[in-house]
């Protein structure tokens, strides 16, 4: 072995302890240590006395529109909740400190679920269980009922949104739902947003009919920050179609609250929906 290979083998051998060190944490355990495995990709800002560690900036634990639901909601001591799409369980701490007995919530993203049992350990959660998986297949395998559902930010980014509905209609009678919806003359003030829209589709589910909107994800599917659905494309549906939906399916009680006609991203209503027993 000449000089030259020599250096360039302990060169070699110099930049892979480099590349192992770097996976392992070289300070006292804490925290931030935890949250900056996912530097970068935060969208959250922590709550309370946790404020101080460095995440994102959003405060989802500290959401008007869920206080709104749960008001709305009534008592939920004892209770248990379904949470679809917790993201980074800023929700799901509002919903166990609210007083829900269990918080089950169902997060499809890895690196979302994996943020979310951060959060819970962080955070100290006791009573919420994160599931990774669709939440749709665990709805079709007819799941036991909860006493509520949460679906903040979920409706237009599935393929199928009607049959959403019809999954919930079947295990809660209490449902809290925040979602852009379309509508063709809002968006077309919104050019980014108007630009993703590519076709419209029928849905004939279990007796309920309209139009669907498809929405392209586009570049941004499959990013590592991407938050959106499983699928290259969703469907959005009109603010009335989401009404009558809920309606066809049982929820006869509704209202309505954060009326957002000019979202940035599209309008955005949302509403908590009741069936007679709301049970």
């Amino acid at each position: 072995m000449n000089f030259r290979q020599f250096a360039q083998r302990y060169i070699k051998l110099l930049r892979s302890r480099q590349k192992v060190s770097s996976r392992y944490f070289t300070s006292a355990p804490s925290p931030q240590n935890a949250l900056d495995i996912f530097k970068g990709e935060w969208w959250s800002r922590l709550p309370g006395s946790f404020s101080q560690l460095r995440a994102g900036e959003i405060r989802t634990f500290e959401d008007p529109r869920i206080a709104w639901a749960l008001s709305e909601f009534g008592s939920v001591e004892g209770q248990s909740v379904l949470e679809l799409g917790p993201l980074e369980a800023g929700h799901s701490y509002m919903l166990e400190r609210a007083g829900f007995a269990s918080v089950t919530a169902i997060e499809a993203n890895p690196r979302a679920y994996l943020r979310c049992l951060i959060v819970k350990e962080i955070t100290g959660l006791t009573r919420t269980r994160f599931l990774a998986g669709d939440f749709v297949e665990y709805l079709r395998a007819a799941p036991s009922r909860f006493d509520a559902v949460i679906a903040s930010g979920i409706l237009y980014h599935l393929a199928n949104p009607v049959e959403l509905i019809a999954l919930l209609s079947r295990v809660t009678g209490r449902l809290f739902l925040w979602t852009h919806y379309y509508d063709a003359v809002l968006i077309s003030h919104k050019p980014k947003t108007a630009a993703s829209f590519t076709g419209e589709d029928q849905i004939d589910y279990e007796g309920f009919s309209a139009q669907l909107f498809r929405q392209q994800y586009g570049r941004s599917f499959g990013m590592r920050r991407f938050c959106g659905g499983s699928r290259p494309h969703s469907h959005w549906m009109r603010r009335e179609d989401i009404l009558a939906c809920l309606r066809h399916f049982g929820f006869t009680e509704i209202r309505i609250g954060f009326e957002e006609p000019d979202h940035a991203s599209g309008p955005a209503f949302a509403l908590v929906a009741m069936n007679q027993t709301g049970s």
